[in-house]
């Protein structure tokens, strides 16, 4: 289990001198992400991917779950033609609704992606002004530890809070 800590650095030697602090107290650099302006060159720091500055995954569980309730209402509607035996009707119903959340999903997904997070928006003027977000996700246990870590020895780095509900895969 993990908790994302964030951290506003100034500046990208402070963010690679967080970064080195962090990496020798054995945070893996897949864990750590960096999150700068549009068109900052952050060379050697692990860049946030998509799924951490967008709004991906949530805009894809909301167009799975809306095309997968269209997908089984109009399975349903299909299921009241005479047409169809009833042996099939349930059947439809569930390829129909299938279908809906998988394409519900796909495009909810192109439009989350050009859209930035919502977990973020807090951090939006920092960033434009220059600043560099770090996103850290660290064992829940260990979390104090790396606080008081990133307190001592960054002392131009802003505590941002944290978040207990890091998604597994991003």
């Amino acid at each position: 289990m993990r908790h994302r800590i964030y951290w506003l650095l100034p500046d990208l030697a402070s963010a690679r001198r967080a970064m080195d602090q962090l990496l020798l107290a054995r945070i893996e650099h897949r864990h750590l992400h960096f999150h700068a302006r549009e068109g900052t060159d952050l060379g050697s720091l692990h860049k946030a991917s998509a799924l951490q500055s967008s709004d991906l995954v949530s805009a894809a569980q909301r167009g799975l779950a809306l095309g997968a309730a269209l997908g089984a209402a109009c399975g349903a509607l299909f299921a009241f033609s005479p047409w169809l035996d009833d042996a099939n009707k349930p059947a439809l119903v569930a390829a129909l609704s299938g279908s809906g959340a998988l394409f519900g999903a796909w495009t909810a997904s192109m439009v989350g992606v050009s859209v930035p997070s919502r977990r973020l928006a807090r951090f939006k003027w920092d960033i434009e002004h220059g600043m560099i977000l770090l996103m850290a996700d660290i064992p829940h246990s260990r979390v104090k530890d790396i606080e008081a870590l990133m307190e001592a020895n960054s002392p131009d780095a802003h505590f941002e809070g944290h978040d207990p509900h890091v998604p597994s895969f991003p």
